[in-house]
This record gives structure tokens, sequence and C-alpha cells, in this order.
């Protein structure tokens, strides 16, 4: 299953996409639900993963190549990215700590349907 997630840099769960099948590549999936284009079209800046080292647009990624081969901007860099790639992943761990949706077997319509419900569960208590 391929699931978009889209936070804010706190960490605060935002936007979950409709479920893709496994097979889905992150960028292609990213480009189907107009993700990239959205942020790009918004001038939004947006820190991603090495799966959407192809996307383009607004989408940034960490400096490449080994650390001790970066200059001191670029690591100064990459710590900074790193810590809010962090509370990203805080935000992805916050839906797989529900245990419904560790355990589901079923359609991707019915799971898409069940994340959707989790992240308005989750944005209702947050505020």
């Amino acid at each position: 299953m391929n699931v978009q997630v889209m936070a804010e840099p706190k960490g605060r769960l935002l936007w979950v996409s409709p479920t893709l099948a496994d097979a889905v590549h992150e960028v292609r999936a990213s480009r189907e639900h107009g993700i990239i284009d959205a942020l790009a079209d918004a001038g939004i800046n947006c820190w991603a993963d090495k799966g959407c080292k192809d996307a383009g647009g607004t989408v940034r990624l960490l400096d490449r190549g080994r650390w001790d081969g970066l200059s001191a901007g670029q690591q100064a860099v990459n710590r900074s990215r790193t810590k809010v790639r962090a509370l990203v992943e805080q935000a992805i761990a916050t839906l797989k700590s529900w245990r419904l949706l560790r355990m589901l077997h079923r359609s991707t319509t019915r799971i898409a349907n069940l994340v959707q419900a989790v992240l308005a569960h989750h944005l209702a208590g947050s505020d």
C-alpha cells in the first residue's frame, strides 16, 4: 500500500492521500495526487526523502555524498533538514501506531477510508 503523507515542519499530520497499490513509486504517486504541482504552484518548498530525487518543482532533498566530502555549509543544511525530516517521520509513525492500520488486509478503497478517518481523529484531537 502506498499512502502519501504531508505534515507541517513541527510534525503535525496535515493530509494523507488516497491509497495506491504497492508497486507505485513515491514520485509517481506524488505526481498522480498532484502534490508536486500544487506545491510548485503555491511556491512552497518541501523536504522529501531519497525516493523523490527526480520530483523537481519545489521538492528539496539532502545534499548527496559522503559526509566528510560535504562542505561545512552543506553539512549544516543537511543537519537542519534532517531535523525537519525526523519530525515528519514522527508524524508517519503516528499513523503507523494505530493498531487498526497495522492489521489491514482489505481493498485499497477501505484502507484509504480508514486512513482518512484516523487523520480526521488525529486532527480533531490536536487542537
